[in-house]
């Protein structure tokens, strides 16, 4: 994902502030992939069964995630700028929102007593996530960097990563 950062001829520090703005947004575009790429991780070892219909959620998934190098490129290039924030916060809700697809899917070809299904009982965090993105994205017309705020926010609450299925996999 690494986006067009075009290395200044100048080899002063100062020669770096123009770009500054496309590489905030990639290290937290870098960070959110890093948090699909971990829980994903975990969704599916913990998964005893998987069908045709998991394989096109998950698809939708990395449909939306396919779209993270844009939106981060088209903010970082227009210095959170208002469109280009709104754009990549509403990426943000799809990518959410298909992974909780993915989930239920998941869930519904598992019993209540597997490591899955009670490891993914209470999801507040993904809720909460996407309620986030939902305030996030209407506020970006107010203030752009009041959203970017938040997106960081959800961000950072998910680096601590979920130990719903790690604890279920270690219990048993």
């Amino acid at each position: 994902m690494v986006l067009e950062m075009k290395v200044s001829h100048e080899s002063e520090f100062a020669a770096l502030v123009p770009i500054l703005p496309i590489f905030l947004s990639y290290m937290l575009s870098f960070v959110y992939l890093g948090i699909y790429w971990n829980n994903h991780h975990h969704l599916f070892y913990a998964s005893e069964k998987l069908a045709g219909n998991i394989l096109w959620t998950n698809l939708h998934v990395l449909f939306w995630l396919s779209f993270v190098p844009f939106t981060t490129g088209w903010m970082g290039e227009n210095h959170f700028d208002t469109a280009p924030v709104a754009l990549y916060g509403f990426n943000l809700l799809m990518a959410g929102i298909a992974y909780n697809i993915l989930t239920k899917a998941l869930l519904s070809h598992h019993t209540e007593d597997s490591i899955l299904s009670l490891a993914l009982r209470n999801d507040v965090k993904g809720r909460l996530s996407m309620l986030f993105y939902l305030i996030a994205i209407p506020i970006t017309f107010w203030s752009s960097w009041a959203a970017m705020a938040i997106f960081a926010l959800v961000a950072i609450m998910w680096l601590f990563p979920d130990q719903r299925i790690v604890k279920q996999i270690i219990s048993r």
